[in-house]
């Protein structure tokens, strides 16, 4: 795993922690459901930008295989969908977890962590999701994510 990697999750622990429950959940905007992560989803990739500005690229392969691209960096793994969370599991990297995925245009997706482990989702009840990304789908001919995240 990467040091900047390594860095960022540090950071956004702390950031959470620093602000108790995280950011707003995206009011009004509801989960998608199991099967619209797999519709929207599988057999695509997602362009993808964290808070930071990093951006990123993630294949949902529709044999459940996961390609992750960050900075010429390849990872593999495999995705899956569990208890209502989307999970990208990496081979030899915790980097990791499982999300809620919020749709909030006609090709713009937000990702909210939940938990690091496909076992342990879809988290606790008591913790609220904080915003991780947001990305849109690779080569959509629709409208992608507006500027300026609004959680």
């Amino acid at each position: 795993m990467s040091t900047i990697r390594i860095l960022f999750l540090a950071v956004a622990v702390a950031v959470v922690a620093a602000l108790g429950a995280g950011p707003a959940v995206a009011t009004g905007r509801p989960w998608l459901t199991p099967a619209e992560i797999y519709a929207n989803l599988a057999g695509k990739a997602i362009e993808g930008r964290y808070a930071s500005g990093r951006t990123f690229t993630e294949r949902y392969l529709s044999n459940g295989q996961i390609e992750y691209v960050e900075n010429g960096r390849t990872l593999g793994g495999h995705w899956s969908v569990m208890s209502g969370t989307l999970c990208t599991i990496y081979d030899g990297d915790p980097t990791g977890g499982c999300f809620r995925v919020a749709r909030t245009g006609d090709n713009c997706f937000e990702f909210y962590f939940v938990t690091r482990t496909e076992d342990a989702a879809p988290g606790a009840a008591d913790v609220q999701p904080f915003w991780t990304a947001r990305g849109v789908i690779e080569g959509s001919a629709a409208p992608g994510c507006r500027d300026g995240a609004d959680v």
